[in-house]
């Protein structure tokens, strides 16, 4: 008689669960569903012999002990130990499935104006899905009846069958085709729900909208969801958020961005004005000599942080306007002007990265 140790491939003080590993590796190779040869069939009950006593404790102790211990003791007991090894305990012995099921998650996609998101909104959300039935109230059955014992399987959920083997009788079991594997059956199912415990129907949800939140990002609201059959735990329900284009304000992270269109003459001079933001005036001053392209930064005026405190920055570049039509009395105005500055005509000049800089900022950025 061959040695157990020898069939599993292993030395004689391995492990249990390296015996464990060498058995499931052969039972594969060798399976009758996966090699229907002779020779595999005879290996394969060979393997799995040697498996039943080398796996227990007290018989591969006798084996190891000396001839008297053979196959004392151990025993086959069918394609149980075989599932039970490749999938786990109780793969054969499921029993019964539940009608109520977990209900799937639900997306809504929402819109908000970008002065919502500075610093957040509450908002009522329509929603079409899945609620419970309130005739049945999830039981899936009509008024004044319930659901009763499957005949068929007697409230198992299973079919048993017995199947001739290589290795002789096998008992297989599949769901119920009466019940579909739950064990009980509606006789008078709800005339509202047709028996599925919910119906679908829009409901408002009232949803707040955190500050800093952009386009692309989802809320996720726990419970929200679709009810599940027969009145099973709702999923979840996911906002996915949207913001608005907005004609004068621009978003980069956090900041705010916009343009201020400013006339020749008050970039020279220097002027004061009240700009209109998304949360209220604000205050500017350009000094003397403003530029195109100039920056003007006001702190703490752009969207509120999305984890944390604080916020942006409001920045505001320059446009100087150069005006296009000028009366005569203007025109000699600026010629006085250009003569007494004795200003040089327009030449080349050394590239100042700088200057490239901030015009190209200017023009992606705004």
């Amino acid at each position: 008689m061959a040695d157990h140790y020898e069939v599993l491939g292993v030395d004689r003080n391995a492990s249990p669960d390296e015996i464990k590993k060498a058995y499931r590796r052969l039972a594969r190779e060798l399976h009758p569903d996966v090699n229907p040869g002779a020779d595999a069939a005879e290996r394969f009950k060979l393997v799995t012999h040697a498996y039943d006593v080398l796996s227990d404790p007290n018989s591969r102790q006798q084996y190891d002990l000396g001839p008297q211990a053979t196959f004392s003791g151990a025993g086959f007991s069918g394609f149980g130990d075989i599932f039970e090894t490749f999938f786990g305990a109780g793969a054969g012995n499921a029993g019964p499935r539940s009608r109520r099921e977990r209900g799937q998650d639900a997306l809504v996609r929402v819109e908000v104006e970008l002065d919502e998101v500075i610093f957040g909104t509450r908002r009522d959300i329509e929603v079409n899905t899945a609620v419970l039935c309130d005739t049945c109230g999830g039981s899936c059955a009509a008024p004044g009846t319930s659901a009763v014992t499957c005949d068929i399987c007697h409230g198992t959920g299973q079919i048993s069958r017995t199947v001739r083997s290589l290795l002789g009788n096998v008992m297989t079991s599949s769901p119920c085709g009466t019940c579909r594997g739950y064990g009980t059956v509606i006789p008078n199912p709800c005339p509202t729900c047709a028996g599925q415990g919910r119906v679908r129907a829009t409901r408002n949800i009232p949803v707040d909208i955190p500050a800093g939140v952009d386009t692309g990002v989802r809320l996720q609201m726990p419970g929200q969801g679709e009810v599940g059959p027969a009145g099973g735990p709702s999923g979840d329900l996911y906002l996915e958020v949207k913001v608005r284009h907005h004609d004068t304000f621009s978003r980069n992270g956090d900041d705010l961005l916009a343009t201020l269109e400013v006339q020749m003459t008050d970039a020279i001079l220097g002027a004061r004005t009240v700009v209109h933001a998304l949360d209220g005036d604000v205050d500017i001053e350009l000094k003397p000599g403003t530029q195109s392209a100039d920056i003007l930064t006001i702190r703490e005026r752009g969207v509120t942080h999305l984890r944390g405190g604080g916020r942006g920055d409001l920045k505001i570049g320059i446009q100087v306007v150069t005006p296009t039509k000028l009366s005569h009395k203007e025109q000699d105005l600026v010629k006085q002007l250009a003569k007494a500055r004795k200003s040089s005509p327009p030449r080349l000049s050394t590239f100042q990265q700088g200057l490239f800089t901030k015009l190209r900022d200017r023009f992606l950025n705004f």
